[in-house]
């Protein structure tokens, strides 16, 4: 089930559409762009998503995140500098609904780089001795230096570096003379500028009625919890895990759709208002008008019946 469509116009002018997609990151992206010069730049795009995950996959053995996990300490390139401040950002905000310390409660909940043959629902006990290793509080930032106060403290992030290399496919671009573009990985989006046909870039939102939504210099991200999950004594739990209680996450929520300023910023945040709750995720985002975040939910009723609802400025 998806809940991000990408909806796009064919060209009619002088200059082209260029379209670039592919694997990468364990996802898929798309890139769409207008211009006359149609030489390809997929050379460069692949250096990009190889050097990003360089440093932050947990795919990579040798990867910085990785000796990060490791050996308690690195030297951060550009790529894991900016996600790391971000993300203790985001963290402090969001009052820990957001954590990239989280991955010792992604591996105990079995969604991990290695999951079990079968995933259950861990024991109190190890849930709570997996806690006491969860908080950017043991994170120490020092320029390009990471360290840890505590071993057995170790980062996930998967919540947020998508989004991070949507934006990075964008300001390259951006670099090349290219202002009209739409940058897809794994349905974390950042676009600019119109497409082909002279209108904004445009997104649907499939739930029980369709939305289309422009994206007029923005970014969009989506979250829910139709991908990875297991079910277990008539519940279903998802790989979004609460890093404050430890729980993966079993509400109603299926989904939530993020737009921001930038795809690291809506992607980063999605997964805490997903937490939240619609309400209270509401509530956040009125607090919050700094953020420019605006949310559209997807859920289940007390009735089991599947609902919507949009923040007041959610673009429409």
């Amino acid at each position: 089930m998806r809940f991000l469509l990408l909806l796009l116009f064919l060209p009619f002018s002088a200059f082209s559409q260029t379209v670039l997609e592919g694997k990468a990151q364990g996802t898929y992206y798309v890139i769409k762009y207008i211009s006359a010069d149609t030489a390809s730049l997929q050379s460069a795009i692949d250096s990009i998503f190889a050097g990003i995950d360089q440093s932050l996959s947990l795919y990579k053995p040798n990867s910085l995140i990785n000796q990060f996990n490791e050996k308690g300490h690195v030297q951060m390139d550009a790529h894991m500098q900016a996600v790391i401040s971000k993300s203790v950002e985001i963290s402090k905000i969001t009052q820990g609904a957001f954590d990239i310390t989280v991955k010792p409660l992604v591996d105990v909940w079995g969604f991990g780089v290695h999951p079990p043959a079968e995933r259950k629902i861990p024991s109190p006990a190890a849930i709570k001795k997996v806690l006491t290793h969860v908080g950017t509080k043991y994170l120490v930032i020092k320029g390009r230096d990471l360290s840890r106060t505590k071993p057995g403290v170790s980062i996930d992030c998967n919540g947020i570096a998508q989004g991070y290399t949507s934006d990075v496919i964008g300001r390259f671009l951006d670099s090349k003379g290219i202002h009209d573009y739409l940058v897809d990985v794994g349905g974390e989006l950042c676009a600019k500028g119109q497409n082909a046909h002279q209108q904004y870039w445009t997104v649907g939102i499939e739930g029980e009625s369709q939305h289309i939504i422009p994206l007029a210099n923005r970014a969009v991200t989506t979250s829910g919890n139709y991908r990875r999950f297991f079910d277990s004594g008539g519940k279903r739990f998802a790989h979004t895990i609460d890093p404050r209680s430890g729980q993966a996450i079993h509400n109603n929520i299926i989904s939530v759709t993020v737009v921001a300023t930038n795809a690291i910023t809506a992607d980063g945040f999605d997964n805490a208002l997903i937490l939240m709750g619609v309400e209270r995720a509401f509530a956040f985002i009125r607090q919050h008008p700094e953020l420019q975040l605006e949310a559209g939910f997807i859920y289940k009723d007390a009735k089991g019946e599947i609902q919507e609802a949009f923040s007041p400025g959610f673009p429409k």
